[in-house]
């Protein structure tokens, strides 16, 4: 007996048309009682594989001359590492993911003239699945170059946080004197989105802010959100912060307009 989902004879849902509109493991059919044996090896597959992006070690060796050469204004990348020193200590103390080894805060502090101020600094972060920064951090800041260019931003040096989570960014922007710091990190992988990156934007960072003071662009990825949809609405994010010099729940995301976003009018399903 075939157990393919397409086989009347496995008990093909009847809903199965809606799976052209989502990646959730929606109208798999059944065979007897059970999944078909292809959907259940799927299923392992993509588990397998969220493990895998989960403990994935981030390549700074090929990620660094690669985000340079997207974000050439602000110089060569700063290589930092969190107070989790291994990925065990990472996964099982968060509290160490957000902040800063002694060796990195020395880097910036040192670095430091006692007079240094920016608009803009930007950390790159694994977070829960390197593959996902490796992956779209570059070409994500590329198109957010373009967005920027002609615009006078005082830019810190661009800095890569290994076993980093999103409040890293906090302590790297306070240090770095940013009135705005812009955390790229891998999220969570999901069973259809192992490769997945966030954006995440604080006004005044500080050690000690919680995520209601942070705005989240969220699914960067080829089949997500599009690097330069996403480009824009952080531009307009942005630029919001700083006229009204505030970010988080007081900021809304308004960049659903059609005279906002480059190709305007297609809404992006679930977003």
């Amino acid at each position: 007996m075939s157990d393919s989902i397409d086989d009347p004879i496995a008990g093909a849902a009847p809903w199965q048309a809606l799976r052209q509109f989502t990646d959730a493991r929606i109208a798999l059919g059944a065979a007897g009682i059970s999944q078909p044996t292809g959907a259940q090896l799927d299923f392992q597959l993509a588990h397998a594989r969220a493990r895998d992006a989960v403990h994935l070690p981030l390549d700074t060796d090929v990620l660094m001359p690669a985000l340079q050469a997207a974000w050439p204004r602000a110089g060569p990348p700063l290589l930092l590492h969190s107070a989790a020193a291994n990925r065990n200590v990472y996964l099982q103390r968060p509290d160490l993911g957000r902040r800063l080894d002694a060796p990195s805060r020395a880097l910036l502090t040192d670095s430091d003239d006692g007079n240094r101020r920016c608009d803009l600094a930007i950390v790159v972060a694994d977070g829960l699945s390197s593959h996902a920064s490796a992956q779209n951090a570059a070409p994500f800041l590329a198109a957010l170059h373009l967005q920027l260019a002609a615009e006078a931003w005082a830019l810190a040096p661009l800095a890569i946080v290994q076993q980093g989570r999103v409040a890293v960014g906090d302590e790297v922007g306070e240090l770095l004197g940013a009135k705005i710091v812009i955390v790229l990190i891998g999220e969570r992988p999901g069973l259809s989105a192992p490769d997945s990156m966030g954006i995440y934007m604080t006004w005044a960072p500080r050690v000690g802010l919680t995520d209601e003071r942070r705005n989240c662009i969220s699914n960067v990825r080829p089949a997500g959100l599009g690097y330069i949809q996403a480009a824009a609405r952080l531009h307009y994010l942005l630029e919001q912060a700083q006229l009204r010099q505030l970010s988080g729940v007081a900021l809304k995301d308004e960049t659903t307009q059609d005279d906002v976003l480059p190709g305007g009018g297609r809404q992006v399903f679930l977003l």
